[in-house]
């Protein structure tokens, strides 16, 4: 995307109304949680877990992190104000953690799902890493298992809701969820169910 180095012209009161403001499908929960202190003067973070478990609230399905990020000082890297931290990480089927393109077609869900919200950004950086795993000894009835994880982080020129959105629907397509497919069960193998 094309470098804007006009500041973007919000506070960031409006930037946390215009998060607050986002609504997610009904399988996606998400709450605000403490942002972690000394990446910049002011942020907000928020917690995304797919269909957690009704007892502990943990997801076998995908979790993430979003985190907005406000320096008025406008650090070099970000080249703006504000700046987009996030985290996505999904199970896979193990057949699909093979696939040498995994980490590739996550990225590039997410560079889809910020044009599909229309979320302008520039400045993008990030990790797609995907991991298998096989259990052992007391482990061992946990078989293979995989797993793909996304961090990025880039900066926003817009309507900051957007971003979360963008980023709501790449934990949900990690986890299998594509857009409309609320209330349809995810199958999954014994290995997939890791965390």
């Amino acid at each position: 995307m094309a470098h804007h180095s006009a500041p973007f012209p919000s506070s960031f009161e409006d930037a946390v109304a215009d998060v607050a403001s986002v609504e997610f499908r009904a399988d996606l929960v998400v709450r605000e949680i403490p942002a972690p202190t000394g990446l910049a003067p002011r942020a907000i973070a928020l917690a995304g877990d797919i269909r957690p478990d009704a007892e502990n609230g943990e997801s076998t399905y995908g979790t993430g992190r979003f985190l907005l990020l406000h320096d008025p000082e406008e650090p070099d890297p970000w080249g703006g104000p504000w700046r987009v931290v996030c985290f996505a990480q999904a199970p896979l089927d193990t057949d699909i953690g093979l696939d040498p393109l995994v980490a590739d077609v996550a990225w590039s869900w997410l560079v889809d799902a910020l044009a599909t919200h229309g979320a302008r950004y520039h400045s993008p950086s990030g990790t797609a890493t995907k991991t298998l795993s096989k259990g052992f000894g007391g482990l061992a009835d946990e078989g293979e298992g995989a797993q793909i994880e996304l961090r990025a982080s880039w900066s926003p020129t817009d309507r900051f809701g957007a971003h979360v959105e963008a980023w709501a629907e790449l934990l949900c397509m990690l986890a299998g969820l594509p857009p409309g497919s609320e209330d349809i069960d995810v199958i999954r193998t014994r290995g997939q169910a890791r965390g």
